[in-house]
């Protein structure tokens, strides 16, 4: 066996494993297609460098039965410890998993401001990470790695920032920063991408090899899941969806540019829009004056209601072209905005169905998922979780040389 098919092999046994475990052996070759043989010599390597572990089956066999007991796999727990992070507008929500993907602990932590020094950020995701272990009773040596979701523009493959409205800098090389800062491996992605992952993992994407997550809350987001991968673009900026162009020189986005479908639907937006009105009042909470907006608009006062209608108008436009582009199996919607139903209501779902292509069969199914941060961070913990399993393999690949 060449050495890239081992660690092929150990890579898409331990993914099996923890996706499926407790499993035999036996199992495991004929699901991966992976010989006996190998899976055998394999799986004692990842036991004796303690990823895995043997379990006992559950067996209806009579207990005198002879020979050796019978044993499955799953992963060991305790070899590694993840944090998972999402970034808010104005709070850290963190995830502790083990190796098993098993949560330990959580913490939700209020951030002074919206935007931040990028070192400024990192100290306040070091700060939070600490409090987290130590209220699990582990410290920071404990942690194996970390993986944060922050809303922006994010090459994940090396960890770069272009743009974040968490972030008073553009072009950050932020997880190098993270790295460096909480000292263990650290990684980012968007955070649509990571609920993305959360809903494949976890979620409503289980079952689904194609489809596409839309997170409504202070902006707009998007995950997108191709032949079961997430779809991240050449340059890490694909799946942009709140920036995609609905009114040309429109209104102005957080991004800089004009006329994104963000800068008519996102929170910040029905904000601005909600400051034309009369008697608005400047220095009211944002949270509080979106739900008097729609309070307004749903008891009929005409402003309200121009600034609501057009915002589902835009959304509905948005969703249509997603589905005239990649035809998914199934949209989810989730964030924040999905606790008011202003952006998913009968009539945005049906303006959206008017504008895609009509063939003789359903147009995909649209969901709302109502996950919390929590949720978005898990996300981030498993893809946390991936990448430490990643390099718990290319160490034992150093071994083995």
């Amino acid at each position: 066996m060449s050495d890239k098919q081992r660690e092929n092999g150990r890579r898409k046994l331990l993914e099996q494993i923890r996706r499926t475990g407790p499993i035999p052996r036996i199992e495991l070759s004929d699901i991966t297609g992976i010989s006996r043989a190998t899976v055998t010599t394999i799986t004692a390597e990842l036991l004796q460098n303690g990823l895995i572990r043997e379990v006992p089956r559950e067996s209806a066999e009579p207990e005198g039965r002879r020979g050796r007991p019978r044993v499955d796999l799953v992963i060991r727990g305790d070899s590694h410890l993840v944090v998972g992070a999402k970034i808010s507008n104005n709070r850290l929500s963190l995830v502790l998993l083990d190796f098993a993907g098993a949560q330990i602990d959580t913490l939700e932590t209020e951030l002074s401001r919206a935007t931040f020094e990028p070192q400024e950020l990192a100290n306040a995701v070091l700060n939070a990470v600490d409090q987290l272990a130590q209220s699990a009773g582990y410290t920071m040596a404990d942690i194996s790695g970390s993986a944060i979701g922050i809303a922006g523009i994010v090459d994940a493959a090396h960890g770069l920032v272009y743009w974040s409205p968490s972030l008073s800098q553009r072009n950050v090389e932020f997880g190098k920063l993270l790295t460096q800062t909480l000292g263990l491996p650290s990684f980012i992605d968007n955070d649509a991408n990571l609920v993305a992952v959360a809903e494949k993992a976890f979620g409503l994407g289980q079952s689904h090899s194609d489809f596409i997550v839309v997170t409504i809350e202070s902006g707009v987001g998007m995950g997108l899941v191709i032949g079961n991968e997430i779809y991240r673009g050449t340059r890490g900026c694909g799946a942009e969806f709140g920036h995609t162009k609905v009114h040309l020189d429109g209104a102005l986005c957080r991004c800089g540019q004009r006329g994104c479908l963000e800068a008519y639907v996102g929170d910040y937006a029905l904000v601005r829009e909600a400051m034309t009105m009369p008697g608005a009042d400047p220095n009211a909470d944002p949270g509080e004056t979106i739900e008097a907006l729609l309070r307004d608009a749903k008891a009929g006062e005409a402003t309200a209601k121009s600034i609501v209608y057009r915002a589902g108008r835009v959304f509905a436009l948005g969703l249509a072209n997603l589905v005239n582009i990649f035809d998914p199996q199934l949209i989810i919607l989730a964030g924040e905005q999905m606790q008011s139903d202003h952006l998913y209501a009968d009539p945005v779902i049906a303006e959206m169905r008017k504008s895609i292509v009509q063939i003789d069969k359903a147009p995909p199914e649209v969901v709302i998922h109502k996950w919390g941060n929590l949720m978005w961070a898990r996300g981030a913990a498993a893809y946390a979780l991936d990448n430490v399993s990643e390099i718990a393999l290319s160490e034992l690949n150093e071994h083995a040389a």
